[in-house]
């Protein structure tokens, strides 16, 4: 019998807003990079580094105050970064900043690079509070893009009032945790068999 492949990772979410991101490189690649993370948080502390920066970078960086840095990587370009992204043309210099990085203890993600990656920037689905990761294990970015589609058709828009309301609801129920989670449980059931 042959052994499924799992995927390994632990989905979390970060509150990149009280991080300091640090992406390297100036293309299309940052560009993507850079676009995913706005879009899901918006007010992301993000600094970003290139000798050179494409234009359509430089317009979306300047539209969420991202922090531009003009200047070739350097091992102090680290400091105090909490999280890193790899996005040069240059497979040396990714490489260089995934051993940097890790020297520091700084979680690294060097874009299209699986093996030099200790987390992946996966599809997202937003629908005001609620929010839901896709990952593929860094196999098919294609089709968390597609799913992420998916998702965003069938979940309906005004789910943020069910989550605002139920949050309401939990807030006032005077029970116990576990008779919470129960009771909750038990209220929510619906979403999923109907």
């Amino acid at each position: 019998m042959i052994k499924e492949e799992q995927n390994e990772l632990y989905p979390i979410f970060l509150k990149v807003h009280q991080l300091n991101v640090l992406i390297i490189g100036g293309g299309n690649v940052a560009l993507e990079k850079l676009g995913f993370l706005l879009k899901s948080s918006p007010n992301a502390r993000v600094t970003l580094l290139a000798k050179e920066f494409d234009p359509e970078l430089l317009t979306l960086a300047n539209k969420h105050n991202v922090n531009i840095q003009q200047g070739a990587y350097h091992y102090f370009s680290l400091q105090n970064q909490h999280l890193v992204i790899g996005a040069t043309n240059d497979h040396e210099v990714n490489k260089t900043i995934q051993k940097e990085a890790k020297v520091r203890n700084i979680l690294v993600n060097i874009a299209d690079t699986p093996e030099l990656c200790d987390f992946y920037l996966g599809g997202i689905v937003t629908k005001g509070n609620v929010k839901i990761a896709i990952s593929t294990n860094g196999k098919s970015p294609t089709m968390a893009k597609r799913l992420r589609q998916l998702f965003e058709e069938v979940i309906p828009d005004d789910i943020n009032s069910l989550a605002e309301n139920l949050n309401t609801y939990r807030q006032m129920l005077k029970l116990s945790f576990k008779e919470k989670v129960t009771h909750l449980n038990q209220l929510t059931k619906s979403l999923i068999t109907e």
